[in-house]
């Protein structure tokens, strides 16, 4: 059972701050808008459960579905490592959305059962994917699984299942910050609150530079060592 909690922290450490509920929780409401509450909770209910299918999909078969495809691990940090760049930088660049909120909550009431289906239509894209679990998380569960497959069977399923549970409860904080996100993000200004969405954008510019050196890094080594 230690090694069950072992992947469970490990598991859990690693994905949480490339996940960053709370921060995603503000792109989120940007994204959706001003719609009834229980859309938020129908919204989040169905990016948790994709979350945790997602994850769990990558966990089991993301190994062999990269080395079906020929594709190493270095290629997909580089990759992703750019696309969450690209997604940082494009928050980051993001016009101050406050002058547009007025006009916003007016247009909402009439066009809320046409932003009702069409967020239900992109529960996982864009909502699950990228917004919530991005090319990071992919980058960092794939690597955690290629780490917890080198063992005997037995200890194999007991590090698989805390992977697979840190997947759950994470996917539990990101319902609840998504479900709950409009009364989140009224505690605090709007001004505040896109401050912070600025810093997160910033953070996920870096770790998305950090994923992308990381690859790039290790391809360098493999050429000039074999140069």
């Amino acid at each position: 059972m230690d090694l069950l909690w072992k992947y469970f922290a490990l598991g859990f450490s690693a994905l949480l701050p490339v996940v960053n509920p709370l921060g995603s929780a503000l792109v989120f409401l940007g994204l959706v808008g001003v719609v009834p509450p229980k859309v938020y909770r129908s919204l989040a209910r169905r990016i948790a459960i994709n979350a945790i299918l997602f994850l769990a999909i990558i966990e089991l078969v993301g190994s062999a579905i990269l080395s079906f495809f020929g594709i190493s691990l270095p290629i997909v940090q580089v990759s992703g490592g750019l696309v969450l760049a690209a997604m940082g930088w494009s928050l980051l660049n993001q016009k101050d959305p406050q002058d547009q909120v007025d006009q916003a909550r007016a247009e909402a009431q009439n066009e809320a059962v046409a932003n009702t289906r069409s967020l239900e239509q992109g529960a996982f894209y864009p909502l699950t994917f990228p917004v919530t679990i991005g090319p990071g998380c992919i980058v960092v569960m794939l690597t955690l699984s290629a780490h917890a497959s080198k063992r005997t069977l037995s200890d194999n399923a007991l590090s698989h299942a805390g992977l697979l549970l840190a997947v759950i409860v994470l996917s539990a904080l990101i319902y609840v910050s998504y479900a709950y996100a409009p009364q989140i993000t009224s505690r605090i200004s709007p001004s505040t609150a896109h401050g912070i969405l600025r810093v997160v954008a910033f953070i996920l510019l870096c770790i998305g530079v950090q994923i992308a050196w990381n690859g790039a890094n290790t391809l360098l080594s493999t050429v000039l060592r074999n140069g």
